[in-house]
């Protein structure tokens, strides 16, 4: 049902358009709401110890190979993936540019006061409780449509080019990373396989929830 999900649903409190300069109040909070639960998944995964989560394997990787930093490889892929855009026809918004920060702020809160589990059932279980907040918080913000982040940006580009669902198409796009990161050096762990085939499937969970509660 929800696996099939091809649109990113329009609510009472989506933007008309993601280039909005004075968007509605209602819009602005869902889309700092759901980038706050976002980035809290991001550094739940991290606190969690059971892996990365793709892209970080593939800068990690690409880090190794080249002998740059992770956090210079990282804002290399993120403009290359914004460049990506281009052909795709997304347009980014105030939400493209909040996106680092608030996401940022997230992963520092939560390294600072989460600790790590013991044990590596714990470990395992934690990591997948923040791959479904990232999956939640991101189809949050992306149905306030006042920009995405450069990877979601990619993905919903995909969609509409492919027609595919969008589990599909974030699916296939997160193994893909993970692939070629690991191939390169990157180390690969339970948790990122977690991400890496259940992103998909939670984006598109959280787009019909959201769709069926706010519609």
């Amino acid at each position: 049902m929800f696996l099939k999900i091809k649109n990113i649903p329009k609510v009472s409190w989506s933007s008309d358009k993601p280039l909005n300069l004075r968007p509605k109040i209602s819009s602005f909070f869902f889309l700092c709401l759901g980038l706050a639960l976002f980035g809290l998944g991001e550094g739940l995964l991290i606190v969690s110890l059971s892996g990365a989560s793709p892209w970080s394997v593939l800068a990690q990787g690409i880090s190794i190979k080249s002998g740059f930093s992770v956090g210079l490889i990282t804002f290399i892929i993120s403009i290359s993936v914004l460049i990506f855009w281009i052909p795709l026809n997304q347009k980014p918004g105030i939400g493209t540019i909040l996106n680092a920060f608030i996401v940022a702020l997230m992963i520092d809160i939560c390294i600072k006061f989460f600790p790590s589990p013991e044990n590596y059932f714990s470990q395992i279980l934690l990591g997948t409780f923040a791959v479904m907040i990232v999956g939640f918080g991101g189809a949050i913000y992306l149905i306030a449509n006042l920009g995405a982040g450069p990877r979601d940006g990619l993905m919903v580009g995909l969609q509409i080019k492919t027609n595919l669902p969008i589990a599909a198409v974030r699916a296939t796009l997160e193994i893909t990373v993970v692939c070629i990161g690991w191939y390169l050096g990157g180390t690969v762990g339970i948790g990122t396989l977690i991400f890496a085939f259940g992103i998909g499937p939670c984006v598109a969970l959280g787009l019909f929830l959201v769709n069926k509660v706010f519609s």
